[in-house]
């Protein structure tokens, strides 16, 4: 594969910056934190490393609401720490994917500070801004995910602002088009740094209807995905006028348009609609649009055969020549370890799980955290940070528990995060998953993690090759990659309890298992693969 589709099939390891590594005793995690791991994550055989935001601002929501898309903030550390980053990344071999908060800024940017202020001024249409109806209420019914309307009141102007998500995350108006320009113009200062990638964050979020039509009720039993149910209002709504707009194409055009004069950078959008497979395909057909995106199928609670191979084989049938990008965990959602492993997880599960994830077609995002199968932690109320679970307590709890600190060592105070108080606990439970005690044991998942990556890329079937699904039983996930003349067949047995599956069949070719991918192994009696609980199975046809 050239350097300049080195994307295809990577690996991406997405580092949450405030929990990876604190260097200077703050409790925060900062870029240099990320610079003394840069040595561990090579030694992961990760492709990239996507760092979530480290802008400047007012961290309402944790730098997801930017007040300067061209400043480090203090907390994280500075511009030269951000050189020396990029500097040491690409030393190592590794990818720097950043995120792009550009649907909305902070109410603290220059822009908004300044659009605020009246009607007749320089950015007086550079947000979302719209009279109230004649009773003074808001233009429409939108919802914000973060609860309650999607409408503030500004009293200098006399009208409302849009805002999908935090009152102090206004949506930026992408219908102008100084607009549009400004935010490629920051996007191109980080180029000019010499970024690989960027991960566009709520890019579906961009545009808004003109006309400010009311969003339809959605049915009691339609509501449900990323984690919004019944206890969110934002559930009862279909969004089909304050997300996913038809305009957002032509946005990414231009934004293409920008990225292709940068040879071998890569765009990642982050897909959030009421049809995200149809989105995805949409926003990834050809060679003018993003190069992959990913959505929260697979960030659900559901962790059965039958949806993984719904989910994969919807994507596969729409997508065309677009190419897909999975996860089963992020900053957003319960770690996958709890939220798929509920009482069954084990070592043997983390590790299928990771194999599982990188035998799909595409490429991969895995989450700080999953190498060490680590679980949810539980947070008392009056140690929350994350604004979202603070509206909604106890129904949701926010997001905080998949973001705790890394654990580094189990003997050290705060796991070796920190020297001091971390901005979240360190479970004690993790202390005991921490890297230097799996570092010590060959047989531990993150040994396992490195291996089936380096394993992974001696097969480029597993990296590029078609896939197709086999029926089996409801336990068992099947499926064979092609490339070429080759054929490997892929079995994992999801339920933790005994299983087999018949290689009857499925072909006259001598059947040859694949050895030395060092996972929870199923035995091989003939043509029966026999599992005794969670494992995987690869197999030469």
């Amino acid at each position: 594969m050239n350097q300049l589709s080195w994307w295809r099939g990577a690996v991406i390891y997405q580092i949450y910056p405030r929990s990876l590594m604190d260097s200077n005793g703050d409790g925060v995690g900062d870029l240099q934190g990320i610079i003394s791991k840069l040595d561990y994550i090579a030694s992961l055989n990760v492709d990239a490393i996507w760092i979530s935001p480290f802008f400047k601002s007012p961290m309402k929501d944790f730098g997801y609401d930017i007040s300067d898309y061209r400043a480090i903030d203090p907390l994280f550390g500075t511009m030269a720490d951000f050189d020396e980053l990029i500097d040491k990344a690409h030393g190592l071999g590794i990818k720097v994917i950043i995120d792009q908060v550009l649907s909305h800024t902070s109410d603290q940017h220059a822009w908004f500070s300044e659009s605020r202020q009246s009607r007749d001024n320089a950015k007086q249409d550079w947000y979302v801004w719209a009279d109230p109806n004649p009773d003074g209420t808001a233009p429409n019914n939108w919802l914000a995910i973060f609860g309650g309307c999607a409408w503030e009141w500004e009293p200098r102007r006399q009208q409302y602002y849009l805002h999908n998500f935090l009152t102090s995350q206004p949506d930026l108006n992408f219908h102008n088009p100084d607009v549009r320009q400004a935010v490629l113009d920051n996007v191109k200062f980080w180029l000019d740094k010499g970024v690989d990638g960027f991960r566009l964050d709520a890019i579906t979020f961009c545009y808004h209807d003109e006309q400010l039509r009311d969003n339809p009720p959605k049915p009691e039993d339609k509501r449900q995905g990323r984690g919004f149910s019944e206890d969110n209002p934002y559930a009862y709504q279909y969004h089909y006028y304050n997300n996913t707009r038809p305009q957002t194409v032509g946005f990414i055009e231009e934004l293409r348009a920008l990225i292709n004069q940068y040879p071998g950078v890569v765009t990642l959008g982050e897909v959030s609609s009421e049809d995200s497979l149809a989105t995805m395909a949409e926003y990834t057909q050809g060679d003018d649009r993003l190069h992959m995106a990913y959505s929260f199928e697979l960030l659900t609670d559901d962790f059965s055969p039958a949806y993984i191979r719904h989910t994969v084989e919807a994507l596969e049938q729409s997508i065309g020549d677009g190419w897909p990008c999975w996860a089963i965990g992020n900053h957003d959602v319960q770690r996958v370890a709890t939220r798929w492993g509920r009482d069954a997880f084990n070592s043997d599960m983390a590790k299928m799980l990771n194999a599982m994830l990188c035998s799909l077609r595409g490429s991969v995002c895995s989450y700080q955290g999953e190498e060490l199968g680590l679980g949810e932690v539980e947070i008392a109320y009056e140690q929350l940070q994350d604004p979202f679970g603070i509206t909604f307590w106890p129904m949701f709890k926010g997001r905080d528990g998949c973001r705790t600190p890394m654990p580094w060592r189990h003997d050290a105070n705060h796991a070796g995060f920190s020297d001091n108080t971390p901005w979240l606990p360190v479970p004690a439970d993790h202390k005991a998953v921490a890297v230097d005690v799996q570092e010590a044991n060959p047989e531990s998942i993150l040994n396992h993690y490195r291996h089936m990556l380096a394993w992974r890329k001696l097969h480029p079937i597993l990296v590029t090759g078609d896939i197709k699904f086999i029926e089996s039983t409801d336990a068992l996930l099947v499926f064979e990659r092609r490339l070429g003349e080759q054929t490997l067949l892929v079995a994992f047995n999801l339920s933790g309890q005994p299983q087999s599956f018949s290689l009857a069949g499925l072909g006259d070719k001598a059947l040859s298992p694949l050895e030395g991918h060092g996972l929870p192994k199923a035995e091989l009696k003939g043509d029966l693969v026999q599992f005794d609980g969670f494992g995987c199975f690869y197999c030469w046809k």
